[in-house]
């Protein structure tokens, strides 16, 4: 590697330490060279540098986890995200819009769903919407575009704007981490753009997540606690976030 291959790796590594993630066209602005010389800047690294989905990530930062796999993930807090999808969907109203996140957790969601006539259902993920395809009574949305397999969900650089155009009432989102300082993440960095989409057009902002995601840090951040307006949790009142409206285990 030479002397200056060595000096942007440096530079980003610093930048990183501070930020956690860069897109690749950030990191190439950032160190005034093409994202093509980034990316033979880190493959003539110490792998110290690495690339996920397009971001620039230190392969030892804490928050770089492996890959979510839906189905790795699916039998994990069932019961949990059964309970808590259920005091979610007191929130509903007939006639509601809603935005659904993808993953697990909010799965059974789609079931507390059934008995209503007059919901419209917004979702980018596969799962959610082969469940909601099953209820005669539910109006299903599937935002489209490249599938990706690990988590059954769609991602599009479009889509953003599709969600923008759509009244939402509500959205529930989840997230692989929630944490204090470093708000709401993700493992997969094309949900981001979805999920920010349904933050900012939604009415009311429900985030469900058990207490295995409270003080946890994943690659992709999508928002600040801030931005919710509602947290549905089974941990400990003592564990949930401080200035945060939460429904607590009752």
């Amino acid at each position: 590697m030479n002397e200056r291959s060595a000096r942007r790796l440096a530079c980003l590594a610093e930048a990183l330490a501070e930020r956690g993630s860069l897109h690749l066209a950030e990191a190439a602005t950032l160190c005034g060279v093409s994202e093509m010389t980034i990316r033979r800047d880190l493959a003539a690294g110490d792998g110290e540098l690495v690339l996920m989905g397009g971001h620039l990530v230190r392969a030892a930062d804490p928050r770089y986890a492996p890959a979510y796999d839906l189905d790795d993930q699916r039998d994990r807090q069932a019961a949990a995200k059964r309970a808590l999808c259920r005091r979610a969907a007191a929130r509903v109203e007939e006639g509601d819009t809603l935005f659904i996140d993808c993953g697990t957790t909010l799965m059974p969601l789609v079931a507390e769903l059934a008995g209503f006539r007059e919901l419209t259902v917004v979702t980018y993920a596969l799962n959610v919407a082969n469940a909601v395809a099953r209820h005669p009574g539910l109006r299903l949305v599937l935002l489209g575009g490249l599938y990706h397999p690990a988590s059954q969900s769609f991602g599009d650089d479009d889509m953003a704007r599709v969600v923008a155009r759509l009244g939402i009432n509500r959205a529930f989102l989840s997230a692989a981490g929630v944490h204090p300082r470093h708000g709401l993440s993700c493992f997969h960095f094309h949900e981001v753009a979805p999920k920010r989409a349904a933050i900012g057009a939604a009415d009311e902002r429900i985030l469900v997540a058990d207490a295995t995601k409270l003080g946890v840090i994943r690659p992709a951040r999508f928002a600040e606690l801030e931005e919710i307006d509602l947290l549905v949790s089974d941990a400990e009142p003592s564990r949930l976030p401080r200035g945060v409206a939460s429904l607590a285990p009752a």
